[in-house]
């Protein structure tokens, strides 16, 4: 084997290699990285709305008026099982739906 015809190509590859892969002197985490882990992640509960204390006479008059809503049903099924759509009726169904979400709400977290 004749070195003096592979000299200038070795001679090249150790000129290049530390172009190739340079030396890394700092550490391999990124100042962010180093920060981050300084100061450890703990998740804590989000903080809800304050508990509002309950009003018994509000409550009570909304469960009034759903029962009132409710037992004002029954005669305009009746009217639909004739083929006869109250026009209120929507009106009354979206009121109930409004008033026990909004019940639940206030006794339910």
């Amino acid at each position: 084997m004749n070195a003096r015809r592979y000299f200038p190509f070795l001679l090249g590859i150790s000129l290049l290699s530390p172009l190739a892969a340079p030396q890394q002197e700092h550490p391999t985490e990124t100042p962010g990285k180093l920060e981050i882990s300084k100061h450890p992640l703990t998740l804590e509960r989000p903080a809800g709305p304050a508990r509002q204390t309950l009003d018994p006479a509000k409550l009570r008059a909304e469960a009034n008026e759903l029962v009132k809503l409710a037992q004002s049903l029954p005669p305009d099924i009746d009217q639909v099982t004739q083929g006869k759509l109250p026009k209120d009726i929507a009106d009354k169904l979206k009121s109930i739906e409004k008033l026990s979400k909004h019940m639940r709400g206030e006794l339910v977290p």
